[in-house]
């Protein structure tokens, strides 16, 4: 589903001067809610949010893509946002990261949390080095479970 959001709502989030950076679809207690993350170069502020909230909105009351009721929810990803896309590694190459794997790299250490640098990726493999022993890793976008920039320790 989030794809299909994504193709309707990009467009309009950029005509609004913004990207679409994510969007995330929940269950949170009853509600159901459609989570919208934006941004541009300069930072995104209040009136980003309210002016691509009113775009959207006119958009999914046309095309009505979720069945149900929902709300929706526009906001900027924050400075420790998610890495999901392949654009997003590319273009925080360089940043801090803290990358969780699904299973352990080594069985004997456990370990599935790693803190560095994002020092490259290419091909959907990221490679860090590693704060914690100065070791480089390199891992699959398959086995990422989760990727956010690291801002604050």
């Amino acid at each position: 589903m989030t794809e299909t959001l994504e193709t309707l709502l990009a467009p309009v989030a950029e005509a609004q001067g913004c990207e679409l950076y994510d969007i995330e679809y929940v269950k949170e207690g009853s509600d159901r809610i459609l989570r919208l993350y934006i941004d541009k170069e300069d930072g995104i502020d209040i009136d980003d949010c309210e002016r691509v909230s009113r775009a959207v909105e006119v958009v999914l009351d046309e095309h009505d893509p979720i069945p149900g009721e929902y709300r929706l929810q526009v906001s900027s990803p924050g400075v420790e946002r998610k890495l999901k896309k392949p654009a997003h590694f590319a273009r925080f190459v360089g940043s801090k990261v803290e990358v969780r794997i699904y299973a352990p790299l080594d069985p004997v250490s456990g370990r599935k949390k790693f803190t560095g640098k994002l020092i490259n990726f290419d091909d959907n493999v990221i490679t860090i080095k590693a704060i914690e022993d100065n070791q480089d890793f390199t891992f699959d976008l398959k086995q990422v479970s989760s990727c956010r920039l690291v801002v604050f320790d």
